[in-house]
C-alpha cells in the first residue's frame, strides 16, 4: 500500500505518534482497489482511530471503531459538521481545484450544519419524505424496474449495473423530487455524468442545478403533490435556495448510495455460496438479505464531514481543534469488538453504520431500502435464472474515497418475451426516454408485501436449485 514518505506540517501523524516511513494513503488506486485490506492494516497499526492523508495528501483522521463512530457521529459539540472549522482550510493548505470540494464547502443544507439551524432544516427533509406512501413509493419502483427488465429481457444477456442498477434509483427519484417529465431522463444521465467525473462533469452539474431551479419556481406556482412542493410549504420556512441545494442532496446521495446497493446486492446474490446457503429453506427474506450486504458491503465506505471543535482524545489518539475526520463505515461495520466472527448471520440487527447514526443519520434510508428490495424483486421475478456470465474474479470497481462501483455485473438467462404494457404506456419505448418523449407517470399494481418469515420466492429456489 502506498504511503507518503514523510508526514506533511500540521499532520496529526505527529501528534498520534507515527514512526518514521509516512502515512497511508486514503485516494489512489491501490488504496481504491482494496479498501477493507487497507482498513485493516490501519486497525492494526493504530487501533480504532488511525492517521491518513486524503486527496492531495491533505491529513486527516479515520474513525474505524464501531464505538469510535458512533461517538464522532452523536456529538456535535465535540466534532462538528460544518466544513468552515477546518484548519487546513483556514491556514491555506487545500488547493482551489481539490477532488474534495463537494465534500468540504459549505453550502446551506442540513448536512453542513448543527443545532437549531440543522434541526430547522432537517425537520423539513424528513417530513417531507414521510409523506410518501411507501405503497406509491413501491409503485413507481415496480414500474420503472419492469421496462428496464423489458429493454433486457428478449436478449438473454445484459450488464445490470449499466442496465438496470445504474438507472433505477434515479428514476424513481425524479418522480418524486417533482422533476418535470421531460427533463426526467437527462437527470438521470445528468447526475450518472457528473458523478463519474467525466470530461462533461461540469456542464452536467449544470444542468441538473438548473433544471431544479425550474423546479423550484414552477412549484411555488403550481404546487405538487412532491418533495419540491413539501419543502416549499414546510412551517421552517426554507428558502428558495434551501429548497434547492436540499432537493440536489436528496436526489444525488440517493442515487449514489441506492446504486451501489443494488448492485452490490445482486452481485452477493449471484457469487457468494455461503450467502446463497444462508437462504436454503426460506428462513431469509430479501429485506433479510439486503440488511446483510449493508453490513458487508455497504454502499458509502466512508465519509468525509466531521471536524474537531476543539482538543480531545479519541480512540487514544490526541485530536487537535480544526483537524478533519472521516467516519469509516465499512470499516465500523467489520470492527471485531462487535463481530469477531464475521462469517456469523447478523440477520434481523440493523445497528451497521451502512446508513450513519445520530443527527445526520440518512434521512431517506427507508426508501432507498424500498427501492432496492422492489427492484430486486422485480428483476428476480422476471429473470429466475439469471447467472453470472463471467467468472467472479473479473469482476471490476471504480474506487473513490468514499465508496466503490461496481463497473459492470455481465449475466445471462433464459430470453422472455415482452411484457404485457398497462394501457397508458407507449409500446416500444425505452425505459430511458429521450427527452421529448418521457410520459407520465403510471403506477403499476403489484401484489402486497408481506414481512416476516415466507416460502422462498421462485427465483431464491431456481438460485438455490430448491424446489
Amino acid at each position: 500500500m502506498s504511503t507518503h514518505p514523510t508526514p506533511p506540517p500540521q499532520c496529526p501523524a505527529s501528534a498520534a505518534g507515527h514512526p518514521p516511513g509516512g502515512l497511508y494513503r486514503l485516494h489512489g488506486p491501490e488504496a481504491e482497489a482494496d479498501p477493507m485490506g487497507l482498513y485493516e492494516k490501519l486497525r492494526a497499526e493504530y487501533g480504532s482511530v488511525a492517521p491518513v492523508l486524503v486527496s492531495g495528501d491533505l491529513p486527516a483522521w479515520l474513525v474505524l471503531g464501531h464505538r469510535e463512530n458512533l461517538d464522532v457521529a452523536r456529538t456535535a459539540t465535540r466534532f462538528a459538521r460544518d466544513p468552515r472549522g477546518w484548519r487546513d482550510m483556514l491556514e491555506g493548505r487545500v488547493p482551489v481545484d481539490t477532488p474534495l470540494g463537494p465534500m468540504v464547502t459549505w453550502v446551506p443544507v442540513c448536512n453542513f450544519t448543527d443545532g437549531p439551524t440543522h434541526e430547522r432544516l432537517r425537520s423539513a427533509v424528513v417530513q417531507a419524505l414521510e409523506r410518501f406512501d411507501r405503497r406509491g413509493v413501491r409503485r413507481y419502483v415496480t414500474r420503472f424496474a419492469n421496462q428496464l427488465v423489458d429493454q433486457i429481457a428478449g436478449a438473454g444477456q445484459a450488464d445490470l449495473v449499466a442496465a438496470f442498477s445504474d438507472q433505477l434509483p434515479m428514476l424513481v427519484m425524479t418522480q418524486l423530487v417533482g422533476a418535470p417529465d421531460e427533463h426526467g431522463p437527462r437527470l438521470v444521465n445528468a447526475a450518472r455524468d457528473m458523478l463519474q467525473g467525466t470530461e462533461t462533469a461540469l456542464q452536467s452539474d449544470r444542468y441538473v442545478t438548473e433544471t431544479l431551479q425550474q423546479l423550484v419556481r414552477e412549484r411555488k406556482i403550481h404546487p405538487g403533490r412532491d418533495l419540491a412542493t413539501w419543502l416549499l410549504s414546510h412551517p421552517a420556512d426554507l428558502s428558495d435556495t434551501e429548497v434547492l441545494m436540499h432537493l440536489r442532496v436528496v436526489l444525488i446521495a440517493a442515487y449514489e448510495t441506492t446504486a451501489n446497493l443494488i448492485a452490490n446486492t445482486l452481485r452477493t446474490v449471484l457469487t457468494d455460496q455461503r450467502f446463497r446457503a444462508s437462504l436454503s429453506g426460506g428462513h431469509m427474506t430479501l429485506p433479510d438479505a439486503i440488511e446483510q450486504v449493508l453490513w458487508d458491503d455497504p454502499p458509502i465506505n466512508a465519509v468525509i464531514g466531521r471536524w474537531a471543535t476543539g482538543d480531545t482524545v479519541l480512540g487514544g489518539h490526541q485530536i487537535k481543534a480544526g483537524d478533519m475526520l472521516l467516519l469509516g463505515l465499512a470499516a465500523a461495520n467489520a470492527d471485531p469488538c462487535i463481530r469477531p466472527d464475521p462469517e456469523t448471520s447478523v440477520r434481523g440487527n440493523r445497528s451497521h453504520l451502512a446508513f450513519g447514526s445520530g443527527p445526520h443519520e440518512c434521512p431517506g434510508q427507508d426508501i432507498g431500502r424500498a427501492i432496492a428490495d422492489t427492484g430486486i424483486e422485480v428483476l428476480l421475478d422476471r429473470l429466475p435464472d439469471v447467472e453470472l456470465a463471467v467468472p467472479a474474479g473479473e469482476l471490476r470497481w471504480r474506487g473513490t474515497l468514499m465508496s466503490r462501483h461496481l463497473l459492470s455485473l455481465p449475466v445471462r438467462f433464459t430470453p422472455r418475451p415482452a411484457r404485457t404494457l398497462h394501457p397508458q404506456e407507449a409500446p416500444g419505448r425505452p425505459a430511458v426516454y429521450p427527452p421529448e418523449s418521457a410520459p407520465a407517470p403510471v403506477p403499476a399494481p403489484r401484489r402486497p408485501v408481506r414481512s416476516g418469515r415466507r416460502r422462498l420466492p421462485t427465483w431464491w429456489r431456481r438460485l438455490l436449485g430448491s424446489r
